[in-house]
């Protein structure tokens, strides 16, 4: 069998076997909302979520005044960016990350203490 044949049936054998896969993983992906997250930022910010959420008493404040609303605080969390940085991801029993983010298209900061039950909201600053 000539190289050109070979060739052409591993190309076939490759593309039928990624349209399987990209299937598969979709669908998998739609029905049970399982994501794989690999990076540090997505990590971290799938492990706050999976907690239950307080709010300190100046966050309070600010969903009581209309200033923040939690809508935007879920969006910190799904589509912010951690920054490692400035984050103690060291401290035990509970790590401090800082998640910068956009409320009402102005830059924001949310700061979250994250313990092994629970997560804290302690500030946003504009």
């Amino acid at each position: 069998m000539s190289f050109i044949k070979r060739l052409g049936f591993f190309l076939v054998g490759l593309s039928v076997g990624i349209v399987f896969l990209t299937m598969f993983l979709k669908k998998k992906s739609d029905e049970t909302g399982v994501s794989f997250c690999y990076l540090p930022n997505c990590r971290t910010l799938k492990d706050i979520r999976s907690k239950q959420i307080s709010y300190s008493d100046a966050v309070k404040i600010l969903l009581q005044n209309k200033t923040l609303d939690s809508t935007d605080i879920n969006e910190f969390l799904f589509e912010g960016d951690v920054d490692f940085g400035k984050s103690d991801t060291k401290s035990s029993p509970c790590k401090t990350y800082f998640i910068e983010g956009k409320v009402n298209e102005k830059e924001a900061v949310l700061k979250v203490r994250n313990c092994r039950s629970k997560a804290l909201i302690q500030e946003v600053v504009f």
